[in-house]
């Protein structure tokens, strides 16, 4: 039995088991290093091609300056819906002029903390977050 890893596909093959369905880039590789490699899988690496097509362990890459960004609108979306469902009542209570000063105050306090939200450079990293009103 020989074993194989082809680079167009990224994937191992088994001599016995893909026989003739081998593609032409594979690289025959010992039954140590497909176990270290598997090993590496397991400790959170990927495996890669290397230069000479044959596999090698590689970190998982960082994400994107865009993958960054859209983790940031989904995380502005969710506190800016959780700010509306803290101030709907608030802003009732003010509206029909039953509010008490700790609801004006905290009505104040969640429109701050919405304006803060709206205001936030969501290109800049570290992004520095308001803290949510008490």
């Amino acid at each position: 039995m020989a074993m194989f890893y082809a680079p167009s596909t990224q994937g191992f093959y088994d001599s016995e088991i893909n026989g003739g369905a081998i593609p032409k880039d594979a690289v025959e590789i010992d039954q140590s290093h497909y176990e270290a490699l598997q090993a590496g899988q397991e400790d959170g690496k990927l495996i890669r091609a290397g230069a000479d097509g044959a596999p090698c362990l590689a970190d998982v890459p960082g994400p994107t300056a865009a993958d960054l960004l859209y983790a940031a609108q989904v995380k502005r979306g969710q506190l800016m819906a959780e700010a509306a469902l803290r101030i709907a009542p608030l802003q009732d209570a003010v509206d029909l002029g039953i509010a008490t000063t700790a609801e004006v105050s905290a009505l104040n306090a969640w429109k701050s903390f919405r304006v803060a939200l709206n205001r936030l450079d969501l290109t800049v990293q570290p992004i520095v977050w308001p803290s949510q009103p008490q």
